[in-house]
């Protein structure tokens, strides 16, 4: 494998940090290694500057695609933490949806949309996804709309198609979901069309403006600004309450806080879970 030399750590640091917001430090030399390794490999390149310079050079920017690929985490799993889904079952879709069907004075009828904002390859989109169907069935009149997004293109089309590998499927997903919600497929595992239809993903840089989003009564932002620097997870939280209705509801990850972060969020617990919505 090739090494990666101190003033090559700084250049390719600064590099992910303007195409993708995530913050590298000098310390993770074997981070950059392991991520990048089999890539320099595929690009022919002898060393890290090497493969600096070929993907500033891409005018295509096929390479930043692949980079951006290798060095976004995508972990994720379904209804992981559990936590936040069983908030989101039995207290922030109640509420919202009893607050919007009020608002429309037309019993049944709530519009509501939910946005993922680091969906990964889908399983928190899905994993919301079937906690609404399970919760309203079939017969709903409520129109919900539910956003996924992710920097990583390849992500992106893994939840856009829906389809997961075994050791996939086994991580969070209880048997009689996958089996309900699931079908086989050479191999692996496809959710079914009722709730994929339910979902549209596009790929979006968090660091970039928030364009024609509109307004959401739900987001989800989880394990994502740990990659932030402070003053980017400012910005980030900042352009998240601008895009949140006045009621809405924002979750974060369980080791989270927006202490610090975001003075227009104020923490609201119940029972054992956290969620924020805006001040006044």
């Amino acid at each position: 494998m090739v090494k990666i030399k101190p003033e090559e750590i700084k250049v390719l640091s600064n590099y992910i940090y303007n195409v993708s917001g995530i913050s590298i430090d000098a310390s993770k030399a074997y981070l950059l290694e392991t991520r990048f390794g089999k890539l320099l490999d595929e690009e022919g390149c002898k060393s890290y500057s090497e493969f600096y310079h070929k993907a500033k050079a891409d005018t295509r920017k096929v390479l930043e695609k692949r980079i951006i690929n290798a060095i976004t985490t995508n972990e994720t799993l379904f209804f992981r933490d559990t936590g936040p889904f069983e908030l989101l079952k039995h207290k922030i879709l109640p509420d919202i949806i009893d607050a919007r069907t009020a608002k429309a004075n037309r019993p049944g009828g709530a519009n509501l949309k939910i946005w993922s904002s680091a969906c990964s390859t889908g399983q928190e989109i899905y994993s919301i996804a079937i906690i609404i169907k399970e919760l309203l069935g079939n017969n709903s009149n409520h129109r919900i709309s539910l956003m996924g997004t992710d920097l990583s293109d390849a992500a992106v089309t893994q939840a856009s198609n829906g389809t997961y590998n075994k050791f996939e499927i086994e991580r969070g997903l209880p048997r009689e979901k996958l089996q309900r919600y699931f079908t086989l497929a050479g191999g692996n595992w496809k959710i079914k069309d009722e709730i994929r239809a339910m979902a549209s993903f596009r790929r979006m840089n968090l660091m970039e403006p928030f364009v024609g989003l509109g307004k959401f009564d739900i987001i989800f932002c989880r394990n994502v600004a740990i990659y932030f620097t402070l003053q980017d997870r400012k910005k980030l939280f900042n352009k998240i309450a601008d895009v949140l209705e006045p009621d809405g509801y924002l979750l974060i990850g369980s080791t989270e806080s927006l202490t610090g972060v975001c003075p227009r969020f104020v923490p609201k617990r119940h029972l054992r879970s956290v969620y924020y919505q805006l001040t006044g």
